[in-house]
């Protein structure tokens, strides 16, 4: 029996195993819901990244983050978290500064016009994904992301 999802690459041969299978799932998935989100945020100027950058540094509130801070809280890493940084300061959206008991270390914020920024699109963002998910209902949205998380810590964790 042929998967849907190797209908939907055209893909002849069978996957190489269920794992595998469930790895380009979970990938093909994740790039249709994003793709759904940029759509939505290309209205304001900003990727998912920059969005994703901009609501942890609103949450983190007036003390900032240092880069580091804010790569770890990452949905998705990104390698170059300064550069991304850099391009949000650029438009003012984010304000850095070196930190008074460690120069070493430069903290960011968010800025007024960073919060106007992101600030309209709470409630789309939060309605575009139930309207990408509610069809699974309530029972089956937990169990996934419970196997989710599970998926996440790995064969090693309890």
């Amino acid at each position: 029996m042929v998967g849907r999802l190797q209908e939907e690459i055209h893909q002849q041969k069978p996957f190489g195993s269920l794992e595998q299978e469930t790895f380009l799932n979970v990938m093909r998935t994740a790039n249709a819901l994003n793709q759904g989100l940029a759509a939505l945020l290309k209205s304001a100027d900003l990727t998912p990244t920059q969005y994703n950058v901009l609501r942890i540094l609103r949450g983190a509130g007036a003390e900032g983050l240092a880069s580091g801070e804010v790569g770890e809280r990452m949905v998705t890493r990104d390698p170059d978290v300064t550069r991304l940084l850099d391009r949000l300061e650029k438009r003012g959206l984010v304000k850095r500064w070196r930190d008074k008991a460690d120069r070493r270390v430069v903290r960011t914020r968010i800025t007024p016009a960073g919060e106007e920024a992101i600030a309209p699109l709470d409630t789309p963002v939060i309605e575009l994904h139930v309207q990408q998910l509610r069809h699974l209902g309530e029972e089956r949205l937990r169990a996934l992301v419970s196997l989710l998380e599970e998926v996440r810590q790995g064969p090693d964790s309890p």
